[in-house]
């Protein structure tokens, strides 16, 4: 009797015990906040603040590229981090950049408004679908059409910009409307624009790169809005001109080696 108990007790000790499925808190912190980065800006625009709402979706940028490196940096990545991030960036780059155009301008267009903003806000979502199926297939270095934070960044900055210099959105409805609209569908082209994504935290790096970034910062805070915008439309306009120059060399201007898994995009990137 006395030895069935020790072998019992002895396979309970070899059986290993589940761990239990949790949620990493750091990264998903940032997701978190940068949720309530475009949920501020939804807010911040329907109060009429519309520079507020512009910060709002910039704050949300820097906190999404943090949680991601935060994730990779601990080791605490995870697909309900990749999840949320997704659902995140449709909210603060898709429907508050959206809806703080129609608002701001895009309202006085009558039915062209509204077209407009959700052209932009289902452009969004299906570049984030494609860049969740596209993941395993895409060169890192690149993304695969104009990355939406960045779309986002052109459009609150803009009204940055002009709410800033004191001008209304009625006064440039039109460039708002053209501006929502190339920001929108540059985000599904297959125009590659490079993602930074190959620049090492921990490696270390000579002096001189922290006098530059310690310089890039205090040339931002010159004059944030007019810089940021400046920064992004040049980020903008990248991708088309990598892409006229790889097609000028007759290299390959897809970011897709292979493309096996669905959906089937062979034949479309050559």
């Amino acid at each position: 009797m006395h030895d069935g108990e020790e072998a019992a007790s002895m396979t309970e000790e070899v059986v290993p015990r589940k761990r239990r499925k949790g949620i990493y808190i750091l990264p998903n912190l940032f997701t978190l906040a940068a949720l309530f980065g475009g949920f501020y800006a939804i807010v911040m625009a329907m109060n009429g603040r519309f520079d507020q709402a512009a910060i709002g979706v910039f704050v949300a940028m820097v906190l999404d590229s943090l949680d991601g490196r935060v994730a990779r940096m601990t080791n605490t990545q995870s697909a309900f981090g990749e999840q949320m991030d997704s659902l995140s960036d449709m909210v603060s780059f898709g429907a508050a950049p959206a809806l703080i155009a129609y608002v701001w301008a895009l309202t006085s267009l009558g039915r062209w408004g509204w077209i407009g903003a959700f052209v932009y806000c289902a452009c969004t979502a299906l570049r984030l679908a494609r860049f969740n199926v596209n993941t395993a297939v895409v060169d890192k270095r690149f993304f695969q059409g104009l990355p939406s934070p960045a779309a986002a960044a052109l459009v609150a900055g803009f009204i940055w910009l002009m709410t800033d210099a004191g001008i209304s959105g009625v006064e440039v409805r039109w460039v708002t409307f053209a501006l929502t609209l190339y920001a929108g569908l540059t985000m599904v082209t297959n125009v590659p624009f490079y993602s930074f994504k190959d620049v090492q935290m921990k490696r270390s790096v000579p002096f001189v790169v922290i006098v530059l970034i310690a310089l890039a910062i205090a040339i931002i805070n010159i004059h944030p809005p007019t810089v940021l915008f400046g920064l992004f439309v040049l980020y903008g306009l990248s991708g088309y001109v990598l892409y006229g120059w790889r097609k000028a060399k007759g290299l390959q201007t897809s970011v897709i080696s292979t493309s096996t898994d669905e959906p089937d995009e062979r034949g479309l990137h050559k």
